[in-house]
């Protein structure tokens, strides 16, 4: 591997330099990605369960000890649901895009990596390739045949690591483009869904309150 990297010429560090940026940015966020999964549907089976029976601190519990952005909208969500609709409707979204975000951080270079790399292949090829016609040039007539051809593989080299480095970086972004899309619609669903939880509880509570001033009158809600 270093006899490639010394072969490829000078423009072979920059490359090496954008991989180890590039490998470093996906583990963590992977690991990021990682941390956020979580079993929405079980989940707000465990919120509704805790609203419906009025425990909104036990709710607040189970969304703060996950690491999950959706768990902190819903959390977000149970301690603004007073607020002004219009109100909690701007803070939601502001919420949400500043989770995406933080989940985001840095995909933006992993795309930068995967274009700029195959460009400074590119680039250390051309470099290399105006070297090896230089020699030419100056053998006045007495080419070697094997030595013009190791100048040009020597050339090659920088474009093959360019686009060693680009292609896994250009995968490893979209895919997580696409995993962040998911996930800020995943939010506004739950944050939907749970102010739908206690909406339903506050008209429960006020259809109760209704029966049983109601009743006494002989009339039902």
């Amino acid at each position: 591997m270093l006899r490639f990297l010394l072969k490829g010429g000078p423009i072979m560090w920059p490359i090496l330099a954008l991989s180890v940026v590039c490998l470093s940015i996906i583990m963590d966020r992977f690991y990021s990605f990682y941390r956020a999964r979580l079993n929405i549907s079980q989940f707000l089976s465990e919120i509704k369960s805790c609203l419906e029976r009025k425990k909104n601190e036990k709710a607040l519990f189970i969304c703060r000890k996950n690491k999950s952005p959706i768990a902190r909208i819903c959390a977000f969500v149970i301690e603004n649901y007073k607020l002004p609709r219009k109100r909690k409707e701007e803070l939601f979204s502001q919420f949400i895009s500043m989770e995406i975000r933080k989940l985001g951080k840095n995909l933006r270079f992993l795309g930068i990596i995967g274009h700029v790399s195959p460009l400074l292949g590119l680039f250390g090829t051309v470099v290399g390739m105006i070297k090896a016609f230089m020699v030419v040039e100056n053998s006045e007539g007495a080419v070697n045949p094997g030595a013009l051809a190791g100048g040009i593989w020597q050339a090659l080299l920088t474009t093959a690591a360019g686009l060693a480095v680009a292609i896994p970086a250009l995968i490893v972004y979209h895919y997580l483009e696409g995993k962040l899309e998911d996930i800020s619609l995943q939010m506004s669903n739950v944050a939907f869904q749970t102010e739908k939880f206690l909406r339903e509880v506050k008209n429960e509570k006020i259809c109760s309150e209704k029966n049983s001033f109601i009743l006494r009158n002989g009339s039902s809600c």
